[in-house]
């Protein structure tokens, strides 16, 4: 008999269909109730509790949302009223943030992680652009904050192409603009695959010929790479700096400057899809692996119980909901100190 459920949205093509399969198959092995087809933007909201297909949200022990083609505003607000009720993976704030590549960018750079140059700025001061611009040899990428697939970019070669494109920013009724400085790069990325703070896989994406942009959505190829230890753990570092607890972190070689550069990270990352996997992508299985180690986790750290791991034994740990200042002295090594006696209290 189940003794916890958890709510999953998950994307249907592409092999999601079948990952959705393998995620419920393994939470029920672990008494896990798995309830399928919970998109929020089918659900209302009354009387203090959000109903989705019958579902009485607040009453799920998760919820699981894994759908980037579908999202849209009102199931990102309702999300964000969930994810304060209830455990979320991925939890609201990390998703959202990284949502936007500005502030995830800006985050990363005050944490000493190499990102791209860049500016974010109004349609009222468009003259500092010009002065970056300047510095940049002229050359640019104009992409709104939160888009993804490579959509609505614009690569600038010179100045003139951004006076060019002026009548069109001073007409669009948007708060910002995001510019890039261009990275020298041999037109393929990394994306490393992160759950839970653990590495899963990695592959990388190439430019179709012709073009600099390696999503697959604008033409870009998936092939095969090894990532060095650098890659892998500027990856991790990343991702745990935005708080995703999934993470797609992708990331590309400046050859000018010669290093590893963040270019974003995404709460969304893929699974592989089946033509993927003929081509020798296999890490599925382990990623669902590592996602159903973390949901189990999650639900059972709510009530403090032991959680079944994929690993040998069992781990008894705090609850996940512990207040950060006691997640800090439950880490910390008080022993000696007149703190340990806070640290015993807060265990």
């Amino acid at each position: 008999m189940a003794t916890h459920r958890v709510g999953l949205w998950m994307y249907q093509n592409s092999g999601g269909t079948e990952i959705e399969r393998k995620i419920v198959a393994k939470l029920n092995e672990r008494n896990v109730e798995v309830i399928t087809g919970l998109d929020l933007n089918d659900a209302t909201a009354h009387n203090g509790s959000i109903f989705c297909k019958g579902q009485v949200m607040e009453d799920l022990d998760l919820f699981f949302s894994y759908n980037a083609g579908q999202q849209g505003p009102f199931q990102m607000y309702l999300y964000q009223t969930l994810s304060s009720m209830i455990p979320t993976i991925n939890n609201y704030a990390a998703f959202e943030l990284t949502e936007d590549k500005f502030r995830t960018a800006h985050l990363l750079k005050t944490h000493a992680i190499p990102t791209a140059d860049h500016i974010v700025c109004n349609k009222h001061n468009i003259q500092q652009v010009k002065e970056h611009l300047r510095f940049w040899q002229g050359k640019a990428i104009c992409k709104p904050v939160n888009g993804w697939g490579g959509n609505g970019i614009i690569k600038l070669e010179s100045e003139r192409d951004l006076d060019l494109l002026l009548p069109y920013i001073t007409m669009q009724n948007l708060p910002q603009f995001y510019i890039e400085r261009v990275i020298e790069n041999d037109y393929t990325d990394y994306r490393i695959d992160i759950v839970d703070g653990k590495y899963v896989a990695c592959y990388g994406r190439q430019a179709a010929k012709g073009s600099w942009k390696t999503n697959i959505t604008s033409g870009g190829s998936v092939i095969q790479r090894e990532p060095t230890q650098e890659v892998i753990d500027l990856a991790l570092k990343a991702a745990k700096i935005t708080g995703l607890e999934v993470a797609g972190v992708d990331i590309i070689y400046d050859i000018e400057h010669q290093e590893y550069v963040v270019l974003e990270v995404n709460g969304i990352p893929a699974f592989a899809t089946p033509d993927q996997e003929r081509l020798g992508l296999d890490f599925n299985n382990t990623k669902i692996d590592y996602l159903c180690d973390l949901i189990d986790r999650t639900i059972r750290h709510r009530i403090d119980l032991p959680c079944v791991s994929s690993e040998v034994g069992l781990e008894i740990e705090r609850p996940i909901d512990m207040p950060s200042a006691v997640n800090d002295i439950f880490n910390a090594d008080l022993t000696g100190t007149a703190a340990a006696t806070i640290k015993d209290k807060a265990l």
